[in-house]
């Protein structure tokens, strides 16, 4: 199923135009998020269909929780309740890649498959068909005859590949190897890392945690939160003015509607191989990842530097949020201002923060120099090897994922 899922992922036939596949949008060469640096990615039966959000990465989904509105960590002895988690996509509207994979194969800007009856016949058409039908033999008579079983098999085959481990969880990053105990950071890496976990400064733990019990940190809690990201004005629905992308209370998650407290609410992405995308949060309206970075300290300290301005010169702060929803955007560190008006992380600040988060990058290989160079600081008590990240878990416990 492995096999065959990565098969289906990548054929553009399954596609009403020929020309579209789960890894256009989630390559595999980009983390398995967009390839490009557009905001959004076009599709529909045309290639031309205007897309709305940013595809988020696939990889590390693995350990996801259903989506909840009321998550209290059963580890954590303060029992709090952690509000909405969970899900998959923006919103949360779906608990598995399975039931993930039904949204762009039938999306109208997307695969744009009409229904599942003209997808198996794509299917049956396709390379993969006698391989499809070996692999679901089990089904007893030709299971391409029966679309609706048909499409069950084909979004468990696309499931099965995004577990992966090799693919899609390799934990192959500088920081896994630090946690394993194979490597140092550097100075930069370590005060980026210090700054990414200070309440007071980065506050980035926050909703990305940098350490895990288990070992290896994914770097989201899967909570949901209200950044009030500047209007993209590249996205054509963002040109009538009237329309706007609230999140947990919609417009595509249709449950939540009636909850204000949730409107301007987007899930909190992993931050793993964040250094090699070309567009951020749900709307792709950054692509630079320093400039996220700024986005982040200066949001409150300079509004006008991020925000259009109305006619008599005020700034339209939050421009993609109704005002009536502007109490739902976070203002804790690092958007809360410091004495004076002055932002929570310096230029240089960024510097070392964008240098720790480059550490995140899959692939990374130890060298045996490192792994001496490492050895000699764990002996030695460095602050820099692998137990301060993991908060006394032994790297070798962490050595497999």
């Amino acid at each position: 199923m492995t096999e065959l899922g990565a098969k289906l992922f990548a054929d553009t036939s399954l596609s009403a135009s020929g020309k579209l596949s789960c890894a256009t949008c989630h390559s595999p060469d980009a983390a398995f998020a967009a390839p490009n640096r557009l905001s959004t990615q076009p599709g529909g039966i045309d290639s031309k269909a205007p897309g709305r959000r940013n595809p988020p990465t696939l990889m590390y989904l693995q350990t996801s929780i259903p989506f909840t509105e009321h998550f209290i960590d059963d580890e954590d002895l303060h029992g709090d309740d952690a509000g909405p988690t969970g899900g998959l996509t923006w919103d949360g509207r779906v608990n598995s890649p399975h039931e993930q994979a039904l949204i762009p194969l039938f999306a109208g800007n997307e695969m744009a498959n009409p229904n599942a009856a003209e997808l198996i016949a794509r299917l049956r058409r396709s390379p993969w068909a006698q391989q499809f039908r070996q692999t679901f033999s089990e089904a007893g008579e030709d299971v391409l005859q029966r679309p609706e079983r048909a499409l069950e098999w084909m979004t468990s085959a696309l499931e099965v590949y995004q577990q992966s481990p090799r693919d899609f969880y390799p934990f192959t990053s500088k920081y896994d190897a630090v946690v394993r105990g194979q490597v140092q950071f550097s100075a930069e890496e370590a005060r980026g890392l210090e700054l990414f976990n200070d309440p007071s400064k980065g506050n980035c733990a926050t909703c990305h945690p940098s350490a895990s019990r288990s070992g290896f940190a994914l770097f989201t809690d899967s909570s949901y939160v209200a950044l009030a990201v500047p209007r993209n004005r590249d996205i054509v629905a963002n040109r009538d003015a009237s329309y706007f992308d609230l999140g947990l209370c919609g417009p595509d998650r249709k449950d939540l509607a009636k909850r204000a407290d949730y409107c301007g609410l987007f899930k909190t992405p992993r931050l793993r191989n964040v250094a090699k995308r070309g567009s951020f949060f749900h709307n792709g309206r950054f692509h630079d990842l320093r400039e996220v970075l700024e986005f982040y300290a200066t949001r409150d300290t300079d509004p006008g530097h991020w925000y259009p301005r109305n006619r008599d010169g005020s700034v339209r702060k939050f421009d993609d949020l109704p005002k009536k929803y502007h109490r739902n955007v976070n203002t804790e560190a690092p958007f809360a201002p410091l004495a004076g008006n002055k932002p929570r992380l310096s230029s240089t600040e960024i510097d070392d923060l964008l240098a720790f988060l480059k550490t995140l990058t899959d692939g990374y290989e130890p060298t045996a120099e490192t792994r001496r160079t490492a050895a000699a600081a764990d002996a030695s008590g460095d602050p820099r090897m692998g137990r301060s990240i993991d908060r006394g878990y032994p790297a070798e416990a962490a050595a497999k994922p």
